[in-house]
């Protein structure tokens, strides 16, 4: 789960990490309003929405007067940011900045750990530093039953600081993020520029958190803060219905009973050519309806050229779900190929169902996919 910046500072707010002073505005006159209330002389204007490269889209712009703000804030409500329109900006103090820095903490699954992530080269996505200069940026995992005590807070703020005065504040500030990050249940903590201000403040001027799902159930009110989109809308969906999906963006569909069986399938597609556009488990019941919804969810991908369905027949039986494929497409009008391979209990009367059908049968995986491969080409 993700949430907007303005939404992340006062979290960091909360937990006396020290920011820059905003508001969050839907209009220009909002803004316009924003800017005296706040009684600014100098204001940045900023898209709120969730992902990032909001800079280089032209989502960020600085302003010195009221009518810079408005007219920023016209430019920049409606403005589509890598397929997300934005629907509101937060007017907020320009900060003198003399330096900038980038500091996160997140889920490291190879150390099984929270990492620390930090670099002397912030204000630019940390992806392109690892790509050019990767010796910019260190990294310190932290052991989860010790956490960050002062001296390793000193010396991650070290690596980033030469002044004793910015050691300090960062050290208080490395630790509080810690803290934030475990209280929350957040898989990632990241402050893309943290800045010192020409007076020697050290400021997090951005706020990007993410949060582990499973854990949102003692979150409340940071699942209350969730805005889904609609990849995140159709992973809901997936979850009410009973079955487990991910949308991956390729072009072939895939409905699969066990997650095992997925990854299996999705890995076989990439060998023979070909993108899966999802991963999607139905699991183990026999359930027709269940295959309905599925199938109506794979359909809704405008980007889905050909359905692969691989069953393997143990608890799920192949002719209920030969059954729930025949009923939706009754419901369902499409011109798109689905290829099925049907095998374990009940196959043959799985099959024999299908006959007449419109559907590709094939017997074994490895036709089924070559054959799926085959008619997105």
């Amino acid at each position: 789960m993700k949430i907007h910046e303005y939404q992340g500072k006062e979290l960091f707010d909360k937990m006396g990490v020290p920011t820059v002073i905003g508001k969050v505005c839907r209009s220009a006159e909002e803004a316009m309003a924003a800017y005296d209330e706040l009684v600014l002389e100098r204001a940045v204007v900023k898209a709120q929405v969730l992902t990032g490269g909001r800079g280089k889209a032209g989502g960020i712009k600085l302003t010195s007067s009221r009518a810079e703000t408005g007219a920023a804030a016209k430019a920049i409500l409606g403005m589509e940011i890598k397929g997300l329109i934005v629907d509101r900006v937060m007017v907020a103090e320009a900060a003198d900045i003399a330096s900038e820095y980038y500091f996160s903490f997140a889920v490291d699954r190879n150390s099984k750990s929270v990492i620390m992530i930090l670099s002397r080269e912030g204000g630019v996505e940390i992806e392109e530093v690892a790509a050019k200069t990767p010796e910019k940026i260190h990294k310190i995992p932290i052991f989860p039953f010790v956490g960050i005590p002062d001296f390793l807070a000193k010396k991650a703020s070290a690596i980033l600081f030469d002044e004793w005065g910015l050691v300090l504040q960062g050290k208080n500030m490395i630790q509080k993020l810690y803290k934030l990050m475990v209280s929350a249940d957040a898989s990632l903590v990241e402050v893309n520029p943290l800045v010192v201000t020409r007076d020697g403040r050290l400021l997090a001027l951005d706020a990007k958190l993410n949060f582990d799902d499973n854990a949102l159930f003692r979150q409340p009110e940071i699942e209350a803060l969730f805005e889904p989109d609609e990849e995140e809308k159709r992973e809901l969906e997936a979850k009410a219905n009973g079955f487990s999906f991910v949308h991956l963006g390729g072009e072939i569909g895939c409905m699969v009973n066990g997650a095992g069986l997925a990854m299996a399938t999705m890995d076989l597609i990439k060998l023979y050519g070909g993108n899966p556009a999802n991963f999607l488990d139905i699991g183990g019941s026999s359930n027709p309806r269940k295959v309905i919804e599925a199938m109506k969810l794979l359909l809704s991908d405008k980007e889905v050229k050909v359905v692969l369905i691989n069953i393997f027949g143990g608890i799920t039986r192949c002719d209920d779900v030969a059954r729930g494929l025949i009923t939706a497409f009754n419901e369902i009008k499409t011109d798109i190929p689905i290829v099925i391979r049907l095998t374990g209990t009940n196959e043959k009367e799985g099959r024999a169902m299908l006959e007449g059908t419109p559907f590709h049968s094939a017997e074994t995986m490895g036709e089924a996919i070559r054959k799926a491969v085959a008619l997105v080409k």
